[in-house]
């Protein structure tokens, strides 16, 4: 009788366990952001040798402004760049949800 509730206890974890893993990702319309996000970063006053790549991560706060929280990225001159163009600066459209940490991907290229 002990191995069967041990085993019902292991099965219930595990499948617990199993389903509290699985969720859903939300699709909030990554494009727009990411088309919002690229024409406040046009146009870099700096001169870009090769291609700089970087992942930012913000929040939108209730006024539907960028809180930028952290820039990943190896150069500094990227980092300020990016804080100074997107930190604070109203979005055009209400399309994303506030509170919601967002990571983008940024890839700035030579034209």
């Amino acid at each position: 009788m002990k191995t069967i509730k041990k085993l019902v206890l292991v099965l219930a974890i595990t499948f617990s366990s199993v389903l509290s893993a699985s969720t859903n990702p939300t699709n909030e319309e990554p494009s727009v952001l990411s088309t919002e996000i690229a024409a406040l970063l046009d146009s870099p006053n700096f001169r870009i040798a090769d291609e700089l790549l970087a992942k930012v991560t913000f929040v939108l706060n209730q006024k539907n402004e960028i809180v930028v929280l952290n820039v990943d990225t190896d150069n500094s001159q990227l980092e300020g760049y990016i804080k100074s163009r997107l930190n604070y600066n109203k979005l055009p459209t209400q399309t994303a949800d506030k509170g919601i940490t967002y990571v983008v991907p940024v890839r700035l290229t030579v034209k």
